[in-house]
């Protein structure tokens, strides 16, 4: 199908040109997909959409109940197409230029105190390999303000060498930045070390599974974002601390936030959390704000 073939030239221009991610990728194909569906109910072709079926389809979304986020989203998504569509001749229009979305609105998010964060870590130290991959998993977290993603898949390879004590991440759009990690993190990857090839599967799978700081024996070879949120709700059960507030993002929420009340400067942190856009970064500043107004009042 011409439609289909189209989203995927699209996609593999993003990955080839821009270095998107897989999980960007997947992103991208959701949105567009989306947006065929409810094109495709009206017998109307994404390829062939104009002006009118794309502002209706957004409007269906707020309808629907999406967040501003999301619609904006969405927006740029088909902006992007379609962009991709006129660059190739495929289109003598862009019926996106003219079409306004929601204007996302950043949230401060719900960030973990120090008290709760040595709460965590102390509930996850203990004498059993998983108590020490997991205080390891919950000190490179808070002490590198890894994403869920990047300490998932983490390659051996990005550890630090010998007398370092920097790790090599690669992030979004496939960007590496160096992550220094402070005494504790690397105490507890020397100790998570002497015991990970217990976490190692046996047999053919152990090749792949080999190839990460975190193996699995699961097909994917490495911790899955869904396993590392069961341990991290486990100790937070354990720590006394909210489950709702335990989310594998909340720990690079606080590694920012910690460091900026700490009087930490934005560039340096926006380069330690590898953000594109300073103005990423710049949402922590109002949770230290309202940290700092607390203490006036």
């Amino acid at each position: 199908m011409l439609e289909t073939r189209r989203i995927e030239a699209f996609l593999d221009t993003l990955r080839a040109e821009r270095g998107a991610a897989d999980n960007t990728i997947d992103a991208y194909r959701r949105d567009l997909e989306d947006a065929s569906a409810f094109l495709k109910a009206r017998n109307v072709s994404l390829i062939d959409a104009g002006e009118r079926d794309l502002s209706d389809y957004i409007r269906d979304l707020t309808d629907r109940g999406f967040a501003s986020s999301t619609v904006a989203r969405r927006l740029s998504a088909l902006r992007r197409f379609f962009r991709f569509l006129l660059g190739d001749n495929e289109r003598a229009d862009n019926p996106t230029s003219r079409l306004d979305g929601p204007t996302p609105r950043r949230t401060p998010p719900d960030v973990l105190t120090r008290e709760d964060m040595k709460r965590l870590i102390e509930a996850a130290e203990g004498p059993e390999p998983a108590d020490i991959r997991n205080t390891c998993i919950v000190e490179m977290l808070y002490g590198a303000g890894l994403r869920v993603s990047e300490c998932c898949e983490m390659p051996l390879s990005a550890l630090p060498a010998p007398g370092a004590t920097t790790l090599i991440v690669r992030g979004k759009g496939d960007k590496e930045r160096i992550a220094p990690l402070g005494t504790p993190a690397m105490n507890a990857l020397h100790a998570y070390k002497q015991v990970r090839e217990q976490f190692l599967p046996k047999g053919a799978p152990r090749k792949k599974a080999e190839r990460y700081v975190f193996p699995s024996r699961g097909a994917e070879g490495h911790l899955t974002r869904r396993r590392l949120a069961q341990i991290l709700e486990g100790l937070a059960i354990k720590a006394g601390v909210d489950v709702s507030r335990v989310k594998p993002h909340a720990f690079r929420h606080a590694f920012a936030t910690h460091l900026l009340s700490g009087g930490a400067d934005l560039r340096a942190v926006q380069l330690l959390l590898g953000h594109a856009d300073i103005s990423t970064t710049q949402i922590y500043i109002h949770v230290v704000a309202d940290e700092l107004r607390d203490l006036l009042e």
